[in-house]
């Protein structure tokens, strides 16, 4: 048979994207030494409902999947998803949802001071290692202990039975037809202590609710086949093999090649910094991940593309930003948050966002708003090597974002060292690229 035709017939792998703001599809091929190529196909769309609305994720997924070309569905074998880091529900122990507000994720944005002694206490005290990520309002610990009252109150008979997951670690249930796994890194806010002794921090796991808690699978783990009622759904073939993945800031780093001393940086609704270091990092509103046998530390700000976005729609964006002079300073001090309270660089729930005064040149105001991100993202630099990171000497930028080339002049004037763009690494290339490599290590699953 002719190379031509082997590499035409080659398994592909299937990356999807929970981001902020919609979802993202990838395929990849898993012939030898085609994994690292650009994608073979993409496509990207909104969520069809609320954000918050679990059923809104799956839903757009069929929806998407029905626009893969049919050529390219019949090859996939192996599926891998990223999603929001922190986004938290409750769900029975099928998968369905609870009525009303209580069937609505609490999304990784929304901090809850209410719960954050119980958070801070329960994930460092008891007798296994602390945990700084989920000692926090803004982590998925204080969101799950706010999702378990609001149930106990409401549903008290039923919630002794329910199950804390987060997005992506919900929608893998829907592909596999059981919830019984959590990727490792989608876990860290919720306590979960990766490391020599994996397991759950603190007195989380000693808990009444601690069945409620995911069994933890690492990323790039296959989690199972596709279940053929998901199967059908999609319209994918019965014998794809699932692949846990990771959060989607974490699933962008994968799709790029990182030099020492490379920064990551992505722009999407949210602004996420990515760094691979020698050793691991813990600190309140910093995420400290084990991923392809390497320590990747970041933060996520809740400052981003989507606070341009409540201002100014993507066509005002396109020429007002060709009206900016990244030379001329805006002379204006912002902080672009959508609302009250921040993670990172500060991890700050009651934080205000600082939006005016608002010039009467909407390209200033756009400069001003972008200068502010640029200082959110160079605090945030400087807080990963307070904390023991090396400096950044070169920044990569992905997202949607990085194709603006006036928001990369104003960043790389900002922190000081060369800023590249890339915005077609998309995390769910990223995904794709890990279900390629998951089926070739294991190629029956």
């Amino acid at each position: 048979m002719p190379p031509e035709t082997n590499l035409n017939a080659a398994p592909l792998g299937l990356g999807i994207d929970l981001g902020s703001s919609g979802l993202r599809l990838a395929l990849v091929s898993m012939a030898p030494g085609k994994a690292e190529e650009r994608p073979l196909w993409h496509d990207a769309g909104p969520y069809p409902g609320r954000f918050e609305d679990p059923i809104s994720w799956w839903h757009g997924l069929i929806g998407l999947c029905g626009r893969i070309p049919d050529a390219q569905r019949v090859r996939v074998g192996a599926v891998a998803i990223d999603g929001t880091s922190g986004t938290v529900l409750l769900c029975r122990p099928d998968g369905s949802l609870l009525p009303g507000a209580l069937g609505l994720a609490l999304p990784y944005h929304q901090a809850c001071p209410a719960q954050a002694d119980a958070a801070r206490m329960l994930a460092t005290g008891g007798p296994n290692c602390p945990s700084a990520a989920a000692a926090s309002a803004s982590g998925s610990l204080a969101r799950a202990l706010q999702l378990l009252e609001q149930a106990s109150r409401h549903e008290p008979t039923a919630a002794a039975q329910l199950l804390l997951r987060h997005q992506a670690d919900w929608l893998m249930g829907q592909l596999l037809g059981h919830w019984r796994w959590g990727e490792a890194t989608n876990n860290l806010r919720l306590g979960w202590r990766q490391g020599e002794q994996p397991g759950w921090a603190g007195a989380i796991g000693l808990q009444p609710w601690s069945a409620a808690l995911p069994e933890v699978i690492d990323c790039g783990t296959v989690a199972g086949c596709l279940h053929h009622a998901a199967a059908a759904a999609l319209g994918l073939p019965t014998g794809a093999v699932v692949v846990a993945g990771c959060t989607d800031a974490s699933a962008a780093v994968l799709a790029a090649k990182v030099a020492p001393g490379d920064g990551i940086t992505v722009l999407g609704t949210t602004l996420a910094l990515k760094k691979w270091v020698q050793a691991p990092i813990h600190a309140a509103g910093v995420s400290c991940q084990r991923l392809a046998g390497r320590w990747l530390v970041g933060g996520a700000s809740n400052a981003g593309g989507g606070v341009l976005r409540q201002v100014f729609d993507d066509a005002q964006l396109t020429e007002l930003s060709r009206q900016i002079n990244p030379m001329r300073p805006s002379g204006l001090s912002l902080r672009p948050l959508p609302g009250m309270g921040e993670r990172f660089p500060v991890d700050d729930p009651l934080l205000e966002p600082v939006l005016a005064p608002r010039p009467v040149s909407d390209a200033l105001y756009l400069q001003a708003l972008l200068e502010g991100l640029a200082a959110i993202e160079a605090a945030g630099w400087q807080r990963l090597q307070q904390l023991g990171a090396p400096p950044v000497t070169r920044v990569i930028s992905l997202g949607g974002g990085a194709r603006n080339p006036q928001w990369r002049a104003i960043r790389q004037q900002t922190l000081g060292v060369p800023v590249l763009n890339r915005p077609q690494l998309s995390a769910a290339a990223g995904m794709a690229r890990l279900a390629a490599q998951a089926l070739q290590q294991h190629p029956h699953g």
